[in-house]
């Protein structure tokens, strides 16, 4: 079978397992309550990790499909970033409530978005202040956001130097001005290598780009530059995300030239193009779409066999738990999931009435941990050991069966393995695991 008709076979909408169950499985079962007895059960001893949602931009990309809204005033900020320091406090005095009076100590400190930077300094840094009055900060935090460069001035960049930020994540997407213009994205290589310069004089010691292939009026060529170029200013860590075009859902993405889009044959091609001139100049392919230096800590936790797979996606966090704060926000505890209310206002609600912001979640069972971390294993490393899951041949074995006949996986003796032209299709290959996936068009984004 050629690759073409391999990506006809198997380019279909599937989830990125950056969780398992995946959040469409979540129900509105898991409440307040249950999250307030979760949070008192967290064992004292072990660290967690936190999330912080900042569901701000000051203009709308017209792909992108995150919890966002648009605003060009600062006062809605500074509305959210009082709530945000109220639900931390909040969720501090819940976690007192089991009986432990230290605070729990945190390795990792992730902002996501939205943009993190339309905060002004001030407000980021009294949002790190409540984290260290509640939570006990390790000395060597992770602390890591994700940032847009055309917002990052010296009163953020003076902030992040204060506070200690050690990651930031920078979205790129496309180096192509076409591109950038049909995306509503425009921000030109020198502003890019201008921010990357500051952040480094800012002390921030890891870099990381998002790059996005699949957009309008893309090429093979167009990529490779644009992965060229991305290299050349030495990041740490570049993850390269396929678009996932959902007008359905997002109503800004009706504003993408439909005409322009690649198909599934050329995404495959402009990926492969982007892959290898990363691994040209000296990155090392991690999982299915993260690049790494080798001296990165995600390169060493791939070689150590520490790599793991979280909503952030690939990570060396060795945290059991994350707790999540903001509209949207998923908190993952050793016996579920669970997410806050979408929208701000509902959020800011709850978080004002003094109540826990919980909207949905799910519980784990022992069979969810088995395929989660069957799952997890083809996600960060191609390959699973699957006599720990016994097989059944009316799911798991009927889906491998074309996977093994395609030659995309090998089979030996319950070890699974991803050939080389498997790879390409790993969350296929993890999809033959979802006890919970059915054929839906609307949900995911498609695999290749």
């Amino acid at each position: 079978m050629t690759d073409a008709n391999l990506i006809a076979r198997y380019d279909r909408p599937v989830p990125r397992y950056t969780s398992y169950p995946t959040a469409p499985h979540f129900h509105a079962g898991i409440d307040r309550v249950a999250v307030a007895d979760w949070l008192a059960a967290l064992p004292a001893e072990e660290p967690v990790s936190l999330y912080l949602h900042v569901p701000f931009c000051k203009q709308m990309c017209w792909y992108c499909g995150c919890n966002t809204q648009i605003t060009a005033r600062h006062q809605p900020v500074a509305d959210f970033a009082e709530n945000l320091i109220a639900e931390i406090e909040l969720v501090g005095r819940h976690l007192i409530a089991g009986g432990i009076t230290t605070r729990r100590r945190v390795t990792s400190v992730h902002f996501g978005g939205g943009t993190p930077n339309s905060l002004d300094a001030d407000d980021f840094r009294r949002i790190m202040m409540a984290l260290d009055h509640v939570f006990d900060l390790a000395g060597d935090l992770d602390l890591a956001l994700e940032l847009d460069p055309r917002h990052l001035g010296p009163d953020f960049l003076a902030a992040l130097r204060q506070c200690g930020a050690a990651r930031v994540s920078l979205g790129v997407q496309d180096f192509d001005p076409a591109v950038q213009l049909a995306i509503n994205r425009v921000q030109p290589y020198d502003l890019v290598a201008r921010a990357v310069e500051d952040l480094r004089e800012a002390g921030v010691r890891g870099i990381n780009f998002d790059l996005i292939y699949g957009l309008p009026y893309q090429s093979v060529e167009s990529m490779a530059r644009t992965a060229q170029l991305a290299a050349s200013l030495r990041p740490d860590r570049i993850a390269l995300f396929g678009y996932a075009h959902v007008p359905w859902m997002k109503a800004n993405q009706r504003l993408i030239d439909e005409t322009a889009l690649p198909d599934a044959p050329m995404r495959a091609r402009q990926f492969a193009a982007a892959a290898d001139m990363l691994v040209t100049h000296g990155y090392q392919q991690i999982g299915l779409d993260h690049f790494a230096l080798p001296t990165d800590s995600l390169a060493q936790a791939l070689s150590e066999g520490r790599l793991r797979r979280n909503f952030q996606g690939y990570t060396d966090d060795c945290a059991e738990t994350i707790l999540g704060f903001g509209p949207s926000a998923i908190s993952s505890t050793p016996w579920g999931y669970a997410q806050n209310v979408t929208d701000n206002s509902p959020w800011a609600k709850e978080v004002k009435a003094g109540r826990l912001a919980t909207a949905r979640g799910i519980q784990l069972s022992a069979d969810d941990r088995r395929h989660r971390a069957l799952i997890d294993n083809i996600m960060c490393y191609g390959a699973a050991d699957l006599t720990a899951l016994p097989l059944n041949a009316k799911t798991e074995l009927a889906r491998l069966a074309p996977l093994i006949a395609d030659g995309l996986v090998r089979l030996d003796a319950g070890h699974l393995q991803l050939t080389p032209r498997g790879e390409p299709f790993r969350r296929i290959v993890a999809a033959a695991f979802d006890s919970y996936l059915q054929p839906d068009t609307q949900r995911h984004s498609r695999a290749v």
